[in-house]
């Protein structure tokens, strides 16, 4: 399916954030956008006690994880 133009609104910072990851990458805003949203579909359906669990020990380690992304 070919890509398709639409407009939206989000907070200024994250969109600000958004352009500078895709520039440092050497991707467009719409690939990067594009990813994102494929990445909360699959998230969106995963069985909602399993991503229970996953966000727990997400934010459980978040500090490790935030160290060793680094």
């Amino acid at each position: 399916m070919g890509a398709v133009k639409f407009s939206s609104k989000m907070d200024a910072r994250v969109l600000r954030e958004l352009r500078a990851a895709a520039r440092e990458s050497g991707r467009t805003l719409a690939s990067v956008l594009g990813e994102a949203g494929a990445q909360y579909l699959e998230r969106a359906r995963v069985r909602p006690a399993f991503r229970a669990a996953a966000e727990r020990v997400l934010d459980r380690n978040a500090e490790l994880l935030a160290r060793l992304a680094k």
